[in-house]
Order: structure tokens, then sequence, then C-alpha cells
């Protein structure tokens, strides 16, 4: 029987360690940190050993297979004497796969992934049997224990990325490339840039590569490292032959001379980064022969992903946004872009090598007041120094939010949208979105 050891006891570890057990597999999962209870009391059910509060060797080194939660670095010491040990570990995505013959559409880049992620799933539903999972839901391993889907859209971080050998999405779509997660990437932009393009590696020429043709990142890195897929640009600036383009305000995909248009009016999320997530999503549902009247009715009626621009109420004229999801400068950069009246931004958290530059001229020219909201904001006050009249301090989401609703004036704006991950307050963005609304709710 062989040995299987699942590194990290969250979603996608006790995913595995349940797809492991029922495919033969002797399985131990075993957590540096504390398991949460309700994932304890799914491994008991099944009877699966494991262990939380630190690793035992012994029986962390047998393994024939161990798979790694994507929130543990290749640093950390029981991984390294893993491959000292040349022990094979693998990602929950490519432990997976091998357990289905299901037709993938795998969705990574820096933003926007769970938009078009979700937007994907939400066209392809209407007329395939289709699961959404990755880095978003129940994860990939449980999705294929308890449906097997024929086909998946699976939203994938460049983390889950690192560890894949053979693992291949018949349909991969990289949103964009901007720099993030640095801290895990030895602070080397080409590195993280190289660990996106893994979602391509072992594409052949009868898979699709969707990307933005705007990014000059992309362009660049695929000029340099040519990909076996055929290739399926989105762009708002060029025009086309195959892939997305925009034409007389309409969005017009090509694909082997088989054409559909739709008014970018229609489209229910606003703004440019969601006309390319549309893009994205239709050339998927296009290539998957979804008919155009379902496509369309889709982009009509999405509703769009909670903590991702999210309003959440509007008091005293007063409008309260949510973009918690908003963990990088780029994504930040996307909800000022879209702000239409003076804001009062909420910003913050645990720091990934940000450069905030690129934030000036809408900061300059939209925000009224910033809050800095992490353990340590000096980064964030340093740069922004001078640039608005008002800039607090605060360790707390109530604080914060009744600052916000002291200064803010009717027609303003409040904006939580943190450029920053959240883990030095909270327990994740969700909880850091959810403590906003809450705190919202109370003024």
């Amino acid at each position: 029987m062989k040995r299987l050891v699942v590194l990290g006891g969250g979603e996608s570890g006790v995913g595995t360690a349940l797809l492991g057990k029922a495919k033969g597999y002797q399985v131990f999962v075993s957590d540096f940190g504390k398991i949460k209870e309700n994932y304890k009391n799914v491994l008991k059910h099944h009877e699966i050993e494991w262990e939380d509060g630190g690793h035992t060797e012994a029986n962390i080194l047998n393994a024939d297979v161990v798979m790694k939660s994507p929130g543990i670095p290749d640093k950390a010491p029981i991984v390294k004497q893993l491959k000292a040990n040349g022990v094979k570990i693998v990602s929950e995505l490519e432990f997976a796969s091998q357990f289905t013959n299901a037709t993938i559409i795998g969705i990574t880049g820096s933003n926007g992934k769970t938009t078009t992620a979700t937007l994907t799933h939400h066209i392809l539903k209407q007329e395939l049997n289709v699961g959404l999972s990755g880095n978003i839901g129940d994860s990939f391993a449980k999705q294929i224990l308890d449906y097997n889907y024929p086909n998946y859209v699976l939203e994938i971080s460049s983390f889950q990325l690192d560890d894949i050998e053979h693992f291949r999405p018949h349909i991969a779509v990289i949103t964009n490339i901007t720099p993030d997660h640095l801290d895990r990437y030895d602070y080397k932009f080409e590195n993280y840039i190289a660990s996106k393009f893994r979602i391509a590696m072992n594409q052949t020429a009868q898979d699709y590569l969707i990307y933005d043709a705007d990014d000059e990142v992309i362009e660049v890195w695929l000029k340099a490292h040519p990909v076996q897929s055929t290739l399926l640009p989105f762009s708002l600036k060029k025009d086309l032959e195959n892939g997305a383009c925009i034409e007389n305000e309409n969005i017009k995909i090509t694909i082997d001379n088989n054409q559909i248009t739709m008014p970018v009016k229609d489209i229910s999320l606003q703004g440019n980064h969601n006309i390319k997530n549309a893009m994205a999503a239709s050339t998927v549902a296009h290539l998957l022969k979804i008919r155009k009247q379902t496509i369309r009715e889709s982009l009509e009626n999405f509703q769009g992903v909670e903590h991702r621009l999210e309003q959440v109420l509007k008091i005293n004229k007063v409008n309260y946004i949510n973009d918690s999801k908003a963990t990088n400068v780029n994504a930040t950069y996307y909800a000022l872009e879209s702000m239409d009246a003076p804001t009062v931004w909420i910003v913050g958290g645990q720091d990934k090598g940000n450069d905030y530059r690129e934030l000036y001229p809408f900061v300059n020219e939209k925000v009224k007041a910033i809050i800095c909201l992490g353990v340590d904001n000096s980064k964030i006050i340093d740069a922004f120094n001078g640039m608005v009249d008002v800039m607090v301090e605060t360790q707390f989401m109530s604080e914060a939010v009744k600052i916000a609703y002291k200064i803010a004036e009717p027609g303003d704006n409040v904006l939580l949208s943190p450029a920053c991950a959240s883990f030095d307050l909270f327990e994740n963005y969700e909880d850091r979105g959810r403590q906003f609304k809450q705190a919202v709710r109370n003024l």
C-alpha cells in the first residue's frame, strides 16, 4: 500500500486525504499549526491519522508521495528535508488530476482570477455539467471524490502551480501578471512570472492559452519562452484576428473564423478590468461551443464576487465598498481607477514587497483621506505622506470604519481596498471583508 503524507490540514489538505484514502493510499496528515475543529472531525470520521502543532519526521519522511498545501513555502524545514531525501512532492492539483478525465479550464493571474473563474463557471453551467474549484470553494480533490464532474473550472494560484508535474488544463487562462507574492519568490519577479506560466507547460497544440495581450509582461515572456498551445489573446487596445477585442463598442470574439459579438454596455460588471474578465470567460465558453445567446445572457445577469468591489450600504449618501480581495497593488489600482467620487481609502496589512507608486495619480486625484489598517503602516505612510489632508492609523476594523464615517461627506465613497495580505490582523481576506461589512452595518 502506497503511503501518502499530506502537509497542511486545511481545505486542500483534507480534500486530498479523503481522495487518497478512497484510492487505496495509507494516509497521514501533518500540520505545523492548528487544524480547525471542522477539519479534525472529518479526518476522525474517515479514520485518517493526523497530527497538528508540529511535524513528526519519522512519519513523514517515509512517504511515497507528499502533497504539500499551497500555503507552505519551499523554505519550510520539513520540505527541505523531504527534498534532500528525494521524496516526491506534488500539489493538490497534480495529485487529484490523475483521478479524473474531465475537461479542465485552469485560470491563473495576479488579479481577476476569482471573478473570471466564477463568471466562466456561471456561463458554462447553463449548458454543461461543470464544477468550480481550485483556490475557491470545495477542494478539487474532494469534488473529484464527491461528484467527478466531466468539466472543471479551476482558479489556480502560483503556489498551486509550483508543485505540478503532469497537470495539463485543456484551456488555460492568464488574466494578467503584476508583482505579487514576491516574498515567496526570493523577491525576483521573473521567478513569479515563470511560476504562472507553468499552467501551460504540459499543454500541446490541441490545447489553448487565453491571455491578456495588453499585458507587456505576458507578451515579453511569450516571445522569449514560446508555448505549444494554440494562443487566443484578448485586448482592449489591439485589433486581433483570433481571440477577443473591441470593435464599435462591442466585444468581438473570433476562433477559427467563427465569430460572436456583444455590446460592452450590456455587461453587468463595469470597469475595464471586468471587460477583460468577460472577454476571457466568453472565449472559454465560445471554445466549448456554448450558444451565443447563453453567453450574452450570462454576462448580463452575473452578480459578481463577494469582497471584490462589493457595494455594502449607502449611509447618509456615502457609499461603502468592500474590496477586501484586493491583496496587491494592482488590484487596488483597478479599484481606485473605478472610483467616481472623493474617496476615503482604508489600506494596509501584510506587505508583500509592494511598490505604491503606480497609485499616485489616483490618490492625488480621488483620495481625500487614508486610513491605515495594519500592524506596521510605516511603508504606506512614507509612500503617501503629503498627498492627502488626513492620514490616520488604527489596528481595528470597527475603529477604521468609525473614523471613515466621521470624515466622509454626502456623495463620497468609503473604500476598503487594502493592497496587502490580511494575515497581520485577520484570518484571511474574507474575514477582513466580513468585519468591514459588519462594522458598516453597525454604524
